[in-house]
């Protein structure tokens, strides 16, 4: 019975002109290589879009060699423990944001100084470069396998902010550097986690929030916060790395595809980032809540620049007493920045 039960299955394979082996052998085949890849925030971030992408371009440039599972949303680790996590081998990868730890990545840290990052791609580029050209000793127990940026953070608030005197003493949510910036501008920072910000903004606990644009729509902050600065401020910075020990360990023909992939996922994701996170939210947060984009003058601008230099200046003497090379680190910086943002 089973015997001509399998006769008949080869006559309607060679029937239909299909290999008999194809379906079972190409159903049984297995990846030779699982990787965990751990983030600490929820899958519709950005961040997240890339590791997912990620994911997607190594099993196929692998030929299905290598599986990823992705584990975002601190299912796996959280954003404290995420590069300890992946030292004690938690997660193969793990995809953290150095710029919420200068003092554990003090050199990587001089790309969320304000330093006039026009977008994300372009941030994106210069900090992979960077890295790839300094070789930061902070990660010299991993191996870097992808970096990019979100785009420079923008003031957004309930009521229009054309000059230091509007800004004075407003109640402005910020992480990392952004804290520093808003101090240096006239404005009170306050510390709180993303998601308390549309609450607090409702009950006036702060005037508004200064980050990059697309919370204008992921959290719905256009309904209150009517009025967006034309400013760019900072950047954060993520790193997506593997344990040097766990790295060597794959093969060789795998690490030359990630490493083929670096350079590539730094313009992915700023594009990413700029075009269908930064560029829909503001277009759905004009036309459906009526947002304003708020110009600054030239002079006032200037005004706003030389507020903050020194903050560069103080991070340049403060590194250079720890022995790192802070001063060719900004200066590279800068090229790279006005080299990649000819290149349009």
């Amino acid at each position: 019975m089973n015997r001509r039960k399998t006769l008949l299955q080869l006559a309607v394979s060679l029937a239909l002109g299909v290999s008999v082996w194809a379906v079972p052998l190409s159903a049984a085949r297995a990846a030779e290589i699982e990787l965990t890849y751990a983030f600490f925030a929820p899958a519709g971030t950005f961040p997240a879009k890339q590791m997912a992408h990620w994911a997607e371009e190594i099993k196929k440039r692998t030929n299905g060699k290598v599986e990823v599972k992705t584990f975002p949303g601190g299912a796996l680790l959280g954003a404290r423990e995420m590069y300890d996590g992946v030292t004690k081998g938690v997660a193969d990868i793990g995809l953290g944001a150095p710029s919420y730890d200068p003092g554990r990545f003090p050199l990587t840290s001089g790309v969320s100084l304000p330093v006039g990052f026009p977008n994300a791609t372009v941030a994106s580029r210069t900090l992979w470069a960077l890295t790839q050209e300094f070789k930061p000793k902070e990660f010299e127990q991993f191996k870097v396998i992808a970096m990019f940026t979100t785009e420079p953070g923008y003031i957004m608030s309930r009521t229009p902010v054309r000059n230091a005197a509007d800004l004075k003493g407003m109640k402005l949510r910020a992480a990392g550097t952004g804290v520093p910036v808003l101090k240096a501008l006239g404005a009170a920072p306050v510390g709180m986690p993303m998601p308390e910000v549309p609450q607090a903004v409702q009950t006036g606990v702060i005037d508004g929030t200064m980050t990059s644009r697309e919370i204008l729509k992921d959290f719905k902050l256009a309904e209150t916060l009517k009025y967006v600065t034309d400013y760019p401020t900072v950047v954060v910075s993520f790193a997506a790395v593997m344990d040097k020990k766990r790295w060597d360990k794959l093969p060789a023909d795998v690490r030359k595809v990630i490493e083929e992939m670096g350079p590539e996922m730094a313009v992915w994701t700023g594009q990413y980032h700029d075009k269908e996170n930064v560029e829909g939210a503001l277009q759905w947060a004009k036309k459906e809540q009526g947002l304003q984009i708020v110009p600054l003058a030239t002079d006032e601008r200037a005004r706003w620049d030389a507020k903050l230099k020194p903050m560069e200046e103080e991070w340049v003497t403060e590194m250079t007493a720890k022995g790192l090379p802070a001063k060719k680190y900004m200066a590279r910086l800068y090229e790279l920045r006005e080299q990649f943002e000819k290149q349009k």
